[in-house]
């Protein structure tokens, strides 16, 4: 599959994957239904790999690289679904904006990338400004604890230092090996979380609703997701690939409002402009020639 046709693969599934988190959990333990969707597609990404005879390679920076996918994939949603109990879809998605962020700033560390230009701290400024916004708003309006909104930021930044720690490893590995490398180191994680922290699985209490969306995040949000999420992040930048999180938190809140009865307020939207705003700036903001604009705004 062309690079180009992944990236807009993963904008679909990080769009849609808040508020299929929601449904998924909405009436079985989200530790249940978290492992059961990794289950799901360990399966099939151990099936295709099979049928098409991939080579999956065992030596140790592949390992390496599968252990830093699954830490990525286990901090990212266990408090992602832990988030999901109290926090709208929609506010999830414009969190998780903030992954370019801080991807950059966890680059500089890790990857030696230049430190940030007065640009890139006046946007991270703003983003900062429009989370607080946002967070504060939600606290007030609709009395949700601040901890589900804590766990959404942890799930950002496991995210992140994820996508950073893949690029440290140089190796080449299919796509859909790392895929199958990470669902088999992380599943058994899950498996002990859910263990450790609930172990019941109570289906009397399952609607089909949670069923459906735990059977298309484990088929579309985990195997076909991480397949593509693997493929533009080995092609492209850790900062492109992020770049996506710019595109998904207009269409997640959309389709929270209009799916799920998620409530839209004047401060979530003017936060929301303002992350989304800063994150234009962030990755656009240098190439902008601003002597040149301004004096056409003199002229004018």
């Amino acid at each position: 599959m062309p690079v180009q046709a992944s990236y807009l693969f993963v904008i679909f599934v990080w769009s849609t994957t808040p508020l299929g988190i929601v449904w998924s959990s909405e009436t079985m333990p989200p530790t249940l239904s978290v492992l059961l969707r990794m289950m799901i597609a360990l399966v099939l990404a151990g099936l295709v790999v099979a049928i098409s005879k991939i080579r999956v390679p065992w030596h140790r920076r592949a390992c390496t690289l599968y252990l830093y996918s699954s830490l990525g994939i286990l901090g990212g949603m266990s408090f992602s679904y832990l988030a999901a109990q109290t926090v709208p879809s929609g506010v999830i998605s414009l969190i998780f904006g903030l992954a370019p962020i801080l991807s950059g700033l966890l680059a500089q560390k890790l990857l030696g990338e230049a430190k940030f230009t007065p640009i890139k701290m006046f946007s991270l400024a703003m983003a900062l400004g429009g989370l607080y916004l946002i967070c504060s708003t939600q606290v007030l309006q609709f009395n949700l604890a601040p901890l589900g909104l804590g766990y959404v930021f942890l799930a950002v930044c496991s995210f992140s230092l994820s996508g950073i720690m893949i690029k440290r490893v140089k190796v080449e590995v299919h796509p859909m090996a790392t895929t199958f490398g990470a669902l088999l180191f992380v599943t058994p994680m899950f498996a002990c979380v859910w263990l450790l922290l609930d172990g019941s699985i109570a289906m009397e209490h399952w609607h089909m609703k949670s069923v459906w969306a735990t059977v298309y995040l484990g088929v579309v949000g985990s195997l076909l997701g991480f397949l593509a999420y693997f493929h533009v992040l080995q092609r492209l930048s850790a900062s492109t690939v992020a770049l996506s999180t710019l595109i998904t938190p207009g269409f997640a809140i959309g389709l929270g409002a209009w799916l799920n009865n998620e409530k839209l307020t004047g401060s979530l939207l003017f936060g929301a402009a303002i992350i989304i705003f800063s994150l234009a700036m962030f990755q656009f903001g240098e190439h902008i020639n601003w002597h040149r604009l301004s004096n056409k705004q003199a002229v004018k």
